[in-house]
């Protein structure tokens, strides 16, 4: 397992990151407290949660429920909390089970952080995160038709001083170590960073951004601020929703996975998807790789890369993505697979 600077905050944090958004709904807590066992035997330090979580679906009877089973496995490893980076999130405007819909400000991050504390079982939160921001974003399937016309620049940037002021409060108060992004444009990182290095505030850390083989957004401005600004990126949905493992080609749905829960997949479900995936499973074949694997290493080629955040419903599906943590990509596969992109580019 390799290891990178979280930003410029001085904390470690391992390539690949635990994603716990099915403990709770498609994870059972026992089968999560294993994985939370066996990912830290194999030298994964890091642990991504939400107050929102679980999904698949998004209930307002589960709300909180994914924190309160790490703080349970904190409860019973008390002298293991400083063995690994806990990162968690703040929900954005408009998801009414939290807050009623109520947007990030200096009023919620303090009731979030205290709520998230208390579910999480631990005295202090090492990363912070604004799940989406309050005007909207790029990601979940956006992309194709978000527009910035209709922001007050001077009401979002107040709203963006005054968090992070609340933020300092609760860097002050020992809650939380550093600060990070999710589901964040260019223009957005920008912001931040420019108005914590003028206010002396938390200074982001990372941002954690969907990205895959079949998602690339990140690519472009993205990738550059990222490289020069010391902002990792945290990939979420790496095998592009379990598309990129194979599973539901040709018509496929497996029992109790994703797609059998949610059969669009967010919107990632499209006649072209299965179309690229079939490409990279080829690329996968012809050079005796997993493809699980092989999506997985290809991440953490990226020059930006900070950490894959990838999700494990099972033991099993944990111990399988684990057994290949060693790979490293030959020159030739990494060149199909850029054929590839050219060829199948945003699939979805």
């Amino acid at each position: 397992m390799e290891m990178k600077p979280l930003g410029r905050t001085g904390i470690m944090v391992s390539d690949l990151c635990l994603g716990t958004m099915t403990f709770g709904s498609q994870t059972s807590e026992a089968d999560a407290h294993t994985q939370m066992d066996v990912a830290l035997a194999a030298g994964i330090n890091f642990v991504d949660a939400a107050e929102m979580y679980p999904v698949n679906p998004v209930a307002k009877e589960t709300i909180g429920r994914t924190e309160e089973i790490l703080g349970n496995w904190n409860a019973a490893n008390t002298a293991r909390r400083g063995d690994y980076v806990l990162a968690t999130k703040h929900s954005g405007e408009g998801l009414r089970f939290v807050r009623d819909g109520a947007p990030i400000t200096a009023q919620t991050i303090p009731e979030a952080i205290e709520g998230s504390l208390k579910r999480l079982k631990t005295d202090y939160i090492d990363l912070y995160q604004f799940h989406w921001p309050n005007r909207g974003s790029y990601m979940f399937r956006q992309n194709w038709t978000f527009s910035p016309k209709g922001h007050n620049t001077d009401e979002v940037l107040e709203n963006m001083q005054e968090c992070l002021e609340a933020l300092q409060v609760q860097v002050d108060k020992g809650n939380i170590r550093a600060f990070g992004l999710s589901n964040e444009s260019a223009w957005g990182t920008a912001q931040w960073l420019r108005l914590s290095e003028q206010m002396g505030a938390p200074r982001v850390a990372s941002v954690q951004n969907e990205y895959s083989l079949l998602c690339r957004l990140f690519d472009t401005d993205m990738a550059e601020l990222s490289v020069h600004e010391d902002v990792g990126l945290m990939a979420f949905s790496p095998l592009g929703t379990g598309l990129l493992t194979g599973k539901y080609q040709g018509g496929a749905i497996p029992e109790a996975s994703r797609m059998s829960l949610t059969p669009e997949l967010g919107g990632r479900k499209s006649e072209r998807v299965f179309d690229a995936v079939d490409v990279y499973l080829q690329i996968a074949a012809r050079h005796g790789l997993d493809p699980t694997h092989m999506a997985l290493a290809w991440c953490r080629t990226r020059p930006f890369m900070m950490s894959a955040i990838f999700g494990a419903t099972t033991v099993a599906q944990l111990e399988h993505i684990l057994s290949g943590v060693d790979l490293r990509l030959s020159d030739e596969v990494l060149s199909e697979i850029e054929a590839a992109h050219k060829a199948h580019p945003m699939p979805y």
